[in-house]
């Protein structure tokens, strides 16, 4: 039609070059992300040196630590980081390792979608192998460990923490981190409900300024930073029984109530006597049930203050939610909205002292002797309060190490064996194939790779040679061979299971996973594209609106 709008026609070619070029965009800008933090692997790890907007500097070898500080403007980009965060979250160990072999798998996948190969023959490839992978991490290249032997237990947390602890503090964080895990550690229930660890929620570590390191420790209960809000309260009560409110223990004012009109003076002794009978109610309420000690999460009056004391009842009050949790789980009560519904089944009889301590200018109470805690407080004391929080950094990875081991009691050597031994029996599991799929399959095992590799850089050692010979020992025929590994202080190839380098196979496991998952997912886009919001285009029609009327108002000026 002549004078008509052209129309453009994209072929299915087109559609198809377009699409590899963003999945090689994508790859690039994933593999530039990997290449940031492939010299924070092993324990010749180089630092990065980080500056934060204000002016600060931190220097880390930490991958989360650093892909948190790292701004990127690409999604791709972005998709990557948000995998170092979910390592991180899921189990604690890994993020560095994580980011190296999504980058690598991806740079692998570059020669297939060159030789237009479809992306979804190289992610169907990549889903079996990783299948492949997890059933021989599981049966063949992992070993069980005994979590009932305690120093046994302790020795793996130590390896498992590698170089990252300080001497002194090396024997008292594994035991503190195996002791806490031990604590929380809900079993398999009757009703068929899953074993829990949860430490974040339910092992609090508190950091106070002063002693020594060796007085640091696991309480067999809670500490909270609290003192009693009446000096008359008693301040150590042995088999307290105690009440955990979630309320006001005050007048609660009318919340439309604005003004109130009082025409004599019996009006306001009125109000007062309401406010009175009040608090005398409710305090009555709590009484009811005989209670030792009252914790609540919002204010408590003066006057009910003066009730309970009469009552010799001790209070602690405005705890934060999440300490109210960890003491109701410590001493089995249940937290009450309303103490009118206190029911004697609510009361927490699980505590055996309750004592309030002044430690240097603060007081703490402390609920302990708890008959079967499922929640505790770590009490870490230093000289100073940089080196606590040095402390509790460390503190966090052995306490990830030791919810790993105890939740999935296996583990698999460190020091890149675990990763050469499931590259070569992937590898040679991969020549059994003659579809199309053989090349992606074999592809993803030569990237697990990776890992020794960027351990034997990081060392300064000869990569060619050393990696010859390792792939030469894993060749091999001896049960043990799949155990060497490299030694991340020489690049010298050393025995693993020799030197007691071990690491937990839940984090192998999801390092696996989640790299696969992620090159897989990027493999899937093959367009970006950049929408705007619809409020954008209402903005924009409603300014272009008002210029027109601004400009036409002068006219109408003129005219008359």
């Amino acid at each position: 039609m002549s004078g008509g709008t052209p129309v453009i026609v994209l072929n299915q070619n087109t559609k198809r070059e377009q699409g590899r070029k963003v999945q090689l965009t994508n790859i690039q800008s994933a593999k530039t992300v990997a290449d940031v933090i492939r010299t924070c692997l092993g324990p010749q790890a180089m630092l990065k040196m980080l500056m934060d907007p204000m002016g600060g500097i931190v220097m880390t070898n930490d991958g989360n630590a650093i892909l948190r500080e790292i701004t990127v403007q690409h999604p791709a980009a972005k998709s990557m980081i948000e995998i170092a965060r979910t390592q991180d979250e899921e189990v604690g160990d890994g993020t560095t390792s994580v980011i190296i072999l999504a980058g690598e798998i991806l740079a692998v996948s570059t020669a297939f979608l060159e030789q237009s190969i479809h992306p979804t023959i190289i992610i169907t490839a990549y889903r079996q192998a990783l299948e492949d992978m997890l059933e021989m991490a599981s049966s063949r290249y992992s070993v069980d460990v005994d979590t009932n032997d305690t120093d046994k237990m302790h020795e793996l947390i130590r390896t498992c923490l590698g170089t990252r602890v300080h001497t002194q503090w090396n024997q008292v964080a594994c035991r503190i981190a195996l002791d806490a895990v031990r604590t929380v550690h809900k079993e398999r229930g009757s009703d068929g409900q899953a074993q829990e660890i949860d430490i974040k929620r339910y092992a609090r570590i508190e950091k106070i300024p002063g002693g020594s390191i060796e007085d640091s420790c696991v309480l067999d209960g809670i500490m909270i930073n609290k003192d009693v809000v009446h000096p008359q309260m008693r301040r150590r009560i042995a088999n307290p029984r105690i009440v955990l409110l979630d309320c006001d223990l005050e007048y609660k004012k009318g919340e439309s109530q604005t003004n109130v009109e009082i025409r004599q003076e019996e009006d306001f002794t009125r109000l007062l006597q309401l406010e009175e009978e009040y608090i005398k109610t409710v305090c009555q309420a709590v009484l009811a049930v005989k209670p030792d000690l009252v914790i609540t999460e919002k204010g408590v009056s003066d006057l009910a203050q003066h009730y309970l004391v009469k009552a010799g009842v001790s209070v602690l009050r405005r705890l934060r939610r999440t300490d109210q949790w960890r003491v109701a789980r410590a001493i089995g009560a249940t937290i009450v909205n309303r103490p009118d519904e206190l029911k004697e089944e609510d009361i927490g009889t699980g505590c055996g002292l309750f004592e309030v301590r002044k430690i240097g200018d603060e007081y703490y109470s402390y609920l302990v002797q708890c008959r079967n805690p499922k929640a505790c407080t770590i009490v870490l004391r230093g000289p100073s309060k940089d080196i606590l929080n040095e402390m509790d950094r460390s503190l966090n990875d052995a306490l990830n190490v030791a919810r790993n081991i105890v939740l999935k009691p296996k583990l698999c050597p460190g020091g890149g064996a675990f990763e050469m031994a499931i590259a070569h029996a992937v590898s040679e599991k991969g020549k059994a194939l003659t579809t199309v799929h053989q090349g992606p399959y074999r592809a993803l095992a030569a990237a697990l790779e990776v890992i020794p590799r960027t351990l034997i850089q990081n060392c300064g050692a000869n990569v060619i040679r050393t990696l010859t010979a390792l792939r030469a020992k894993h060749a091999g025929t001896e049960p043990e061979d799949w155990m060497w590994g490299v030694d991340g202080e020489t690049g010298k190839l050393r025995h693993m299971k020799a030197d007691g380098i071990w690491e937990p196979l839940s984090v192998k496991n999801q390092v696996l996973k989640t790299a696969t998952e992620t090159a897989i997912l990027l493999l899937r886009i093959d367009d970006i594209v950049s929408g705007t919001k619809k409020g954008g285009v209402e903005g924009a029609a409603a300014a272009a609106k008002a210029a027109a009327n601004e400009a036409a108002q002068p006219a109408a000026g003129g005219d008359e």
